[in-house]
This record gives structure tokens, C-alpha cells and sequence, in this order.
């Protein structure tokens, strides 16, 4: 059974933009597309661990702002010829609200 733990609300997150949610088992970006769906993903990207959450968001992909890497924000996938792979978590949108599941978060922490 999954707990959700609620970090705020769908509009506290520009479209096409990100925010970082430090929790105890660490830092996550999650990311609103412009047709409002939500993703969450760690931070750092597989190249030189540049901070995604300040990337640019475009359609269901991240460009890092360091060596433009573009991430797939459903899977994690470092696309083109880039290779490499970020953590993903389970989000969505209830009644306005981002939820984040913490059980993967926890699974996280203990990896």
C-alpha cells in the first residue's frame, strides 16, 4: 500500500518548470509539463550531476543546463546519443495537490 505525501500545490510549479523537494531521504525535482502532468525525478544528471530542476522543460523531456543532456522526465533516460539513466518516482495530481510516493523515496535511501 502506497503513502502519499502531499509538496504542494499543481500551480506552485511554473508550466514548463521544476522545483526541488528536500525530504530526509533526499533532494527530488519534480517537473510540470505544460499540459500540467507531473514527474519526479533525482535531481542530478547522469553526465556531471548538473541540476536538472534548472533545466528546460520541453514536451516530456529536461535539457541539463550544463551540457544540454536531454532526460526523458517519464523514464529517466539520458536520450540521443547521450547514455545514462536518473531515478524516477511515482507522482500525480489529486485535487490540485502533488503527491509523491514515498515508499519509492524510502526505497531510494536505502539503495
Amino acid at each position: 500500500m502506497s503513502a502519499w505525501i502531499d509538496i504542494a500545490a499543481l500551480e506552485d510549479i511554473p508550466a514548463r518548470g521544476a522545483r526541488v523537494v528536500k525530504t530526509s531521504l533526499g533532494c527530488v525535482a519534480v517537473f510540470r509539463t505544460a499540459a500540467d502532468e507531473v514527474f519526479a525525478l533525482s535531481n542530478a544528471c547522469p553526465h556531471k550531476a548538473g541540476p536538472l530542476s534548472e533545466g528546460i522543460v520541453h514536451g516530456k523531456s529536461v535539457t541539463c543546463p550544463l551540457h544540454n543532456w536531454v532526460i526523458s522526465l517519464e523514464t529517466g533516460e539520458a536520450q540521443g546519443a547521450d547514455e545514462g539513466r536518473v531515478d524516477t518516482y511515482p507522482a500525480r495530481v489529486e485535487a490540485g495537490r502533488i503527491l509523491l510516493d514515498r515508499s519509492f523515496l524510502n526505497a531510494r535511501s536505502a539503495a
